[in-house]
């Protein structure tokens, strides 16, 4: 696409193994998503070795998309500089529209004709995440595939109307699998959530045949990191398993628990102090049992902003 300013807009996308659109990996799509680029990267590192290796199957086409937005990467706005808009709430777009629309429109004609979808996804709120895969309940959603990927927890949510904008919504109704990954965290990297996530991905392309051999020993695992997550029988958990928890009152945000963590009711989760003069106006804690499934990663906070969602113990389905 032209642009006034500097280069053409461009897309790259990379390609490997030959045949049928098999698998569409996505990666960022807003400017502030590094963690879901850095996984996106490493799978093109990890399938180029692949298929040098000869490890992708016969009549497999698999195609890695980096990022989508990189002129918000380059000046770090989440969305559209110019605008304000979100791709992912454009699609399957216009391309008669406006410049996000058109943005949406182009991208989504390339990878609508893929079985199988995969978006590194991030939330609309700042925070980490328990990482797990996601799905929204069209009636075209497969549970059984998205248990190929092994993490502890399933994620299926009701559509909303803004909903039907989205990459993963419209993938579905187009009648691609699609599942949305979201690997921990969004506007920092983190090697040891990241890794989780590349071993999900190609967990997911050896049970599926994608590749023949565990293509994951490819390229070497940054740091001294024990990946350890491969669930047979994972949670499905709903909008009903969850708890939501709010701040009372707006000030800075300490942090007292990890995505991930433990909890018993009346543990104290976080607190929040008062700006100018230093003590604390509230003391967040745990209403029940449960497992911290999202945690707000900022240090100020607003009255009422969502700071937290565990996952009700005894409740998980």
């Amino acid at each position: 696409m032209p642009s006034p300013y500097r280069d053409d807009f461009r897309i790259k996308a990379y390609t490997f193994g030959e045949g049928e659109k098999t698998l569409c990996i996505v990666g960022s799509m807003r400017g502030d998503e590094m963690q879901q680029q850095y996984v996106a990267s490493r799978m093109v590192a990890i399938l180029k070795a692949a298929e040098e290796d000869g490890h992708i199957a016969n009549n497999v086409s698999i195609t890695v998309i980096p990022c989508v937005n990189p002129s918000s990467i380059n000046i770090e706005k989440r969305f559209w500089a110019l605008d304000g808009t979100d791709i992912n709430r454009m699609f399957p777009g216009y391309d008669q529209g406006e410049t996000t629309q058109r943005i949406a429109a182009g991208l989504f004609e390339f990878i609508k004709d893929f079985k199988f979808g995969i978006q590194l996804a991030s939330y609309y709120l700042p925070g980490n995440f328990l990482p797990h895969v996601r799905m929204i309940h069209t009636g075209f959603e497969d549970i059984d595939d998205s248990r190929l990927f092994g993490f502890p927890y399933i994620a299926i949510r009701q559509p909303e109307p803004f909903d039907t904008v989205l990459l993963n919504y419209n993938w579905q109704i187009w009648e691609t699998q699609a599942f949305s990954l979201y690997a921990g965290t969004t506007d920092v990297i983190d090697h040891e959530m990241a890794d989780i996530s590349i071993d999900a991905i190609c967990r997911f392309m050896l049970k599926k045949g994608f590749t023949n051999s565990s293509i994951r020993s490819s390229i070497s695992k940054g740091g001294n990191i024990n990946i350890n997550v491969d669930v047979d029988d994972p949670t499905v958990i709903t909008q009903d398993n969850l708890i939501s928890i709010q701040a009372p009152h707006a000030g800075l945000f300490l942090l007292n628990c990890t995505p991930g963590q433990e909890v018993k009711k009346g543990d104290i989760l976080a607190r929040i102090m008062h700006p100018y003069e230093g003590v604390e106006i509230s003391c967040i804690k745990a209403p029940c049992d449960g497992i911290i499934f999202f945690a707000r990663n900022k240090s100020i906070t607003f009255q009422n902003t969502l700071l937290f969602r565990i996952i009700i113990a005894n409740s998980e389905q």
